[in-house]
């Protein structure tokens, strides 16, 4: 990938004392761009929720109610809708039943409800499958615009929504786990370039990235509101869902789930961490839920909204970009995801990436990282090189 000084890697970029660069973010070039459209684009403000289909809602429930303790607004046969602490809409997350696992929409929050006609305009001059409803997609909100967007994804966007009480105050309520805010969505797709310049027409910023001495990137991370990102863009087959991720307000929230998790021997839901980013510098922990859809519990990014915020590149081989602790990445957390559905509920078809893959690249056969530079992989003990060798785990 290059950017508008035709500059690749890291070439022109800043190394910082903690092994990351800095640069100012400049408009992404792809081999393959998706037209810039003369229309004005809708102006997001967040995500907002997303839709799930799940094919067992009862266990669904379970995991997502009993387990991780998100507040439901309401509920009926077909589908619950579940809201984090701090939310006064509707709803953040929709658990619909229904015949196979996919994300049915990334939802986005727009200024005004004039921002709803430019989506149809937007994506209608990209000759993108638009459609409108008035009564809105989903209960508790109101004139809604969904698009299959020119990547495959299923995007939505609102302005007008039923406002609920926000629990803040109802400690009442409260569990030691408490997942406060929606963070973020990350889509797994082909053409990492591709995808960061058609969102970079959407007004998106690009926040951080992964890429090699070559150009090649691997993912980025692109947000609106002032945080790491509202979603980000990550390498690999799709397009495709790799996670849906909630904030917590501290560390030891997300230690208090996998105590629960424990106790109640579900375990097993645990697949990465709990551990600390250096992409986004935030704690983490990844789930599964009951069909494998990917849950990341997430707290303590940082504050991104000056016009100059610099963007961080991560380098593909450091073995501390994606766990600070350097703890070695499941290749699951590389190769799972969730399939993605069109405007009818029709899985969307998965195009395979084309481009060198992280884990292959990292933890593959002939893949190496290392934790200091300068001595390169012979910085890491025999077990860790390689980040995580395939074939060398017990």
């Amino acid at each position: 990938m290059t950017d508008s000084t035709g500059k690749t890697g890291n070439t022109g970029k800043t190394l910082t004392s903690s092994g990351y660069y800095v640069s100012q973010e400049a408009q992404i070039q792809s081999d393959n761009p998706v037209a810039t459209p003369k229309s004005t684009p809708p102006d997001i403000l967040r995500c907002a929720y997303m839709e799930l289909v799940v094919t067992d809602l009862a266990a669904s429930r379970q995991f997502y109610v009993d387990v991780l303790g998100l507040h439901i607004t309401e509920e009926d046969e077909q589908a619950i809708y579940l809201r984090s602490t701090e939310e006064f809409i509707h709803h953040n997350l929709v658990l619909r039943q229904g015949p196979i696992a996919a994300v049915a929409a990334f939802s986005y929050r727009v200024r005004t409800p004039e921002d709803l006609d430019r989506a149809v305009d937007f994506y209608t001059e990209l000759g993108c499958d638009v459609r409108r409803n008035a009564d809105g997609f989903v209960k508790g909100i109101g004139d809604s615009v969904r698009v299959v967007d020119p990547l495959g994804f299923p995007y939505e966007f609102f302005y007008g929504t039923e406002h609920v009480e926000r629990l803040s105050w109802r400690y009442d309520l409260h569990t030691p786990g408490e997942l406060v805010r929606l963070d973020h969505f990350n889509q797994v797709t082909p053409d990492v370039p591709r995808a960061v310049r058609h969102y970079q027409d959407l007004d998106f910023r690009v926040t951080e990235d992964i890429q090699d001495d070559e150009g090649t990137v691997y993912a980025a991370w692109m947000r609106r509101k002032p945080t790491v990102h509202d979603t980000a863009a990550t390498g690999g087959d799709g397009p495709r869902m790799h996670h849906v991720a909630f904030a917590t307000h501290e560390k030891h929230n997300i230690l208090a789930i996998c105590d629960k998790l424990g106790a109640l021997r579900r375990s097993d839901a645990i697949e990465r961490g709990p551990g600390r980013h250096g992409v986004s510098n935030a704690f983490y922990l990844y789930l599964r839920d009951p069909d494998g859809h990917r849950v990341e519990i997430y707290t303590q990014d940082y504050y991104t909204g000056d016009p100059d915020n610099p963007v961080v590149t991560w380098d593909v081989h450091d073995n501390q970009r994606r766990d600070w602790w350097g703890t070695p990445v499941v290749p699951s957390w590389y190769t799972d995801a969730s399939l993605v559905l069109d405007l009818d509920g029709n899985p969307q078809p998965v195009i395979a990436r084309t481009d060198s893959s992280e884990m292959a690249v990292t933890i593959g056969a002939d893949g190496f990282s290392y934790t200091r530079a300068d001595e390169g992989e012979d910085s890491m003990p025999e077990y860790k090189q390689g980040e995580y060798k395939l074939g060398h785990q017990l």
